[in-house]
């Protein structure tokens, strides 16, 4: 919950911010964390399109700045106190603070991290623990950085890929929304003198223009109301389950999310192993990055692993690798080095996953650029249809 607070600070200045926290009194501590004795506490009731909105704690650029300071020789403690010195937001600011009580306190940085879980995930934390058993935090906060740069390459080019598409059918609809709103009324009204001479299919759309031209602000209150309803309908948990099955059910596109899915769980896995931690606790820890169907698949193979089987073989038998993963996995084993091995099944297929995604692009922005250009080539015959009609008859 967001709480607005109004406080006084050490030189005698007052001064008002917001934070969160789960009820007043963690407000009102985090608050005197900071040298501040507060004055005023009081619940913020602001409501945002979408719904509340809480800044995000920059978690990759914590670990980068941790990592250096790190690296400088400056002692974990110090190093932590010295970014919430130079931090400017209130929010990022009161979750390092309330990190140094805690080290203060005697905990350990995992412990420390693991209180704050809208801060810290699981992952990150789990490195931490990992590392804090070797003495290798920057170790463990060099692999992090690394892996969250190679997620957000990934990211990226999934993203960069879409963004030509989106744009193209955005502009199309925007043309057939401009033809259908406007040029189309205009040409209901030329056309009203005719009737039932024109084509059935010019007449439904010329009957269109006619609503337009006559009911425009009804129209329009109509087709904001309906986009309204859709977005609604389309960010619901419940349909975004459902376009997401429906995904995973058409054969090329569920092959190519479960080998994403796959390349993203043995990425995780690749690090946490080479953190010291062990192999099954490590799957149930990244287990929550697969599909509800392949989560269960991957509760089965750690069943198997507890009974003796090993890493590949329990995989194989759960369809939880692919053929180069499964050999890749057994060169792991054999060499000691699932955790390097695992990291490069996933650099494999995130290769394979960017190969395919240039190769759907290409052939899917042609045909989208064929699909709406025939949609508004047969907008503009519907419209000229009657003319050439009237020109062929006075021939």
């Amino acid at each position: 919950m967001r709480f607005q607070i109004t406080g006084l600070k050490a030189d005698g200045s007052i001064l008002s911010f917001a934070l969160d926290a789960a009820d007043a009194h963690q407000a009102q501590a985090q608050a005197g964390a900071q040298g501040i004795r507060v004055l005023a506490v009081r619940a913020s009731r602001a409501w945002r399109v979408g719904g509340p909105r809480r800044a995000k704690f920059p978690l990759l650029l914590f670990s980068q700045e941790l990592l250096a300071l790190l690296n400088a020789g400056i002692n974990l403690v110090e190093a932590i106190e010295t970014l919430s010195e130079k931090e400017e937001r209130a929010e990022t600011k009161a979750v390092l603070v309330e990190v140094l009580s805690r080290l203060r306190e005697g905990l350990p940085l995992s412990v420390a991290l693991e209180q704050t879980p809208s801060a810290f995930p699981a992952l990150f934390c789990a490195t931490v623990h990992a590392s804090e058993r070797t003495g290798g935090l920057t170790e463990a906060l060099l692999r992090y950085v690394a892996y969250q740069h190679q997620v957000e390459g990934v990211r990226k080019k999934l993203v960069s890929a879409a963004i030509y598409p989106v744009v193209l059918m955005t502009v199309g609809l925007l043309v057939i929304a401009f033809l259908m709103a406007y040029v189309v009324p205009r040409f209901s009204a030329v056309y009203a003198e005719m009737g039932d001479n024109l084509p059935w299919l010019s007449q439904a759309l010329m009957a269109w223009g006619g609503f337009v031209e006559k009911r425009g602000v009804l129209a329009l209150v109509v087709a904001g109301v309906t986009a309204a309803l859709l977005w609604h309908v389309v960010r619901l948990p419940a349909t975004q389950r459902r376009m997401a099955a429906a995904l995973w059910r058409i054969p090329a596109v569920g092959k190519r999310m479960r080998v994403y899915q796959l390349a993203r769980f043995y990425r995780t896995m690749g690090m946490l192993l080479r953190g010291g931690m062990a192999a099954a606790p490590s799957m149930r820890m990244v287990s929550n990055l697969l599909h509800a169907g392949m989560r269960q698949q991957l509760e089965r193979a750690l069943t198997l692993i507890r009974e003796g089987r090993s890493i590949s073989q329990a995989m194989e038998t759960e369809h939880l690798v692919t053929p180069v993963a499964l050999r890749m996995l057994r060169v792991g084993e054999r060499t000691g080095r699932m955790g390097e091995m695992m990291e490069k099944i996933a650099e494999f297929h995130d290769e394979e996953m960017a190969r395919w995604v240039d190769w759907f692009s290409k052939l899917f922005e042609p045909i989208l650029m064929t699909v709406i250009g025939v949609m508004i080539g047969v907008i503009v015959l519907l419209m000229y249809m009657p003319i050439f009609e009237l020109a062929g008859n006075l021939q």
